[in-house]
């Protein structure tokens, strides 16, 4: 059985970065990016564990086992993790309900990923709503970006409420912004 909840021991860090760094783009074929989708970002076990000290992250555990992780970046995150600051910053220039998408309480979603024997069970949308649990008293938006090359994720994301708010081009691929918006989906 599933249990979705914060972060608790360095071990279940260590599996988030063992299940990153599998998934990661560079490291798998073209078929199995465009079948299974894909992720960017490298989150290695320092990383995780500084980030986790800022705000925890969100994991499905099936027992001891990592079924899938949704990773915490909260404004704070950005020292530790400065790869977040270019994402950042194109925030603060996208216009959402006639405000910058920066003014908002919102936290970014640094990656999500579900292990393959647990995909297509509904896990990414019990890990945000499991997110949203956890921060919806504290924040209004949770802001991602997703690869246009990556219509699985794309098609998750749409599934649990997240919607498009610019597409960009990006120096290798291009991106969606996406924001999931509580205040419209009960979240608070």
């Amino acid at each position: 059985m599933l249990t979705v909840r914060p972060v608790r021991s360095d071990s279940e860090l260590d599996q988030i970065a063992d299940l990153s760094r599998a998934n990661l783009a560079t490291e798998i074929s073209p078929e199995t990016r465009a079948r299974e989708g894909f992720v960017t970002w490298v989150y290695t076990p320092p990383i995780l564990r500084a980030l986790h000290r800022i705000a925890p992250s969100v994991v499905a555990m099936d027992g001891d086992t990592l079924a899938g992780y949704a990773i915490t970046l909260t404004a704070a995150c950005e020292s530790v993790y400065p790869i977040m600051s270019e994402m950042v910053q194109r925030m603060g220039t996208i216009m959402y309900d006639g405000r910058p998408l920066s003014d908002y309480r919102h936290y970014i979603m640094g990656q999500i990923c579900v292990a393959a024997p647990y995909r297509g069970q509904g896990v990414v949308q019990r890990l945000y709503t499991g997110h949203r649990e956890i921060f919806g008293q504290t924040y209004d938006l949770l802001v991602t970006e997703i690869s246009t090359a990556n219509p699985r994720s794309s098609k998750a994301h749409a599934k649990v409420g997240f919607e498009v708010v610019e597409t960009f081009s990006g120096p290798v691929q291009d991106w969606d912004m996406v924001v999931w918006d509580w205040r419209k989906t009960g979240g608070r």
